[in-house]
């Protein structure tokens, strides 16, 4: 398989994962704007998965790009990251139709951390692929960024058991951590397409 395939088949996934999260959205059974306040835990539920697997679609388009050649395990390590990814509709609408109890921000703060782990899996995945001072090794460094990001992550479920609205303060500072793309691995692949 090469890259191209594989990267059009996580497109799909990722699509589908933004219209079934779009789909919970609720239209308010009555007329007036005071009926959209009863929407407003789904919806910013809704947003902060939305910037989450935009970042996600944003660093996988460029680690796939970053990749000299597709194998077995890489196919793996990145199915292994779409389940993580394909769980992120279900945790989402179940926080947002519950107003963020304390469980829901929990369940939300596990599938956001085993979804960091499957990229740092593909990721590496990649390196061994591709060899240790391969473009992408090189690109990624110590990966201070994504450790940070999963310790993050750890916190956040464990301060969810007492308090669900540091958490979610927490998984928003990770997203923005990583809302402008990763550019370790853009500034080298822009720079190797120069050469």
């Amino acid at each position: 398989m090469n890259k191209t395939r594989l990267e059009a088949f996580s497109d799909g996934v990722l699509a589908i994962i933004i219209t079934i999260m779009v789909l919970e959205l609720k239209v308010p059974e009555g007329e007036h704007f005071t009926d959209l306040l009863t929407l407003f835990p789904v919806f910013i539920s809704y947003v902060l998965s939305f910037i989450y697997v935009g970042i996600y679609w944003n660093n996988h388009h460029h680690l796939l790009h970053s990749a000299s050649k597709v194998n077995g395990r890489i196919l793996w390590a990145n199915l292994h990251l779409l389940f993580w990814l394909s769980l992120i509709p279900a945790s989402t609408a179940w926080m947002g139709e519950h107003d963020f109890a304390k469980a829901t921000v929990t369940v939300y703060g596990i599938v956001l951390f085993m979804s960091a782990i499957a990229f740092v899996v593909l990721q590496n995945t990649i390196i061994c692929a591709d060899g240790k001072e391969s473009f992408l090794a090189k690109a990624v460094g110590k990966d201070s960024k994504g450790k940070l990001s999963q310790a993050l992550y750890l916190l956040a479920i464990v301060i969810s058991f007492f308090n669900e609205w540091i958490s979610l303060a927490i998984y928003l500072t990770v997203a923005l951590m990583w809302l402008i793309p990763d550019t370790r691995i853009e500034s080298k692949i822009l720079n190797r397409e120069k050469n």
